[in-house]
C-alpha cells in the first residue's frame, strides 16, 4: 500500500472538514477511524457531493462507511472459509 497516497487522502479529508468550519481534531478523528484509502476516498467524495450541514451527518456517514467495510471483511472471510470447507469435502482429510 502506498502510504504516501493514504497520507495525502488523510490530509485532504482533514482540510475539507476544516474548510467546512469544524475543528482540525474532528477531521483527524474521522480520518483515523476510517483508516483505509478506499474509506477515505468515499468520505471525501461524500463531503464534496453531499456537503453535509452538521457534524452528526459527517459522523453518521463515517459509521456507515465503517459498517460497509466490516461487512465486506466478514463476507471475504466467509468466502475463504467456505472454499476451504469445500476443498476438504472434495479431497478429504488426507
Amino acid at each position: 500500500m502506498d502510504t504516501g497516497y493514504r497520507d495525502r487522502l488523510y490530509s485532504e479529508l482533514v482540510e475539507k472538514i476544516e474548510e467546512m468550519g469544524y475543528p482540525k481534531s474532528f477531521g483527524e478523528q474521522i480520518g483515523q477511524a476510517l483508516g483505509s484509502e478506499k474509506a477515505l476516498m468515499r468520505m471525501i467524495g461524500y463531503l464534496y457531493s453531499v456537503r453535509p450541514k452538521t457534524a452528526e451527518e459527517i459522523a453518521d456517514e463515517m459509521l456507515a462507511i465503517m459498517s460497509d467495510r466490516d461487512r465486506w471483511v466478514q463476507k471475504k472471510q466467509a468466502e475463504y472459509y467456505n472454499s476451504k470447507y469445500n476443498e476438504l469435502l472434495r479431497n478429504g482429510l488426507e
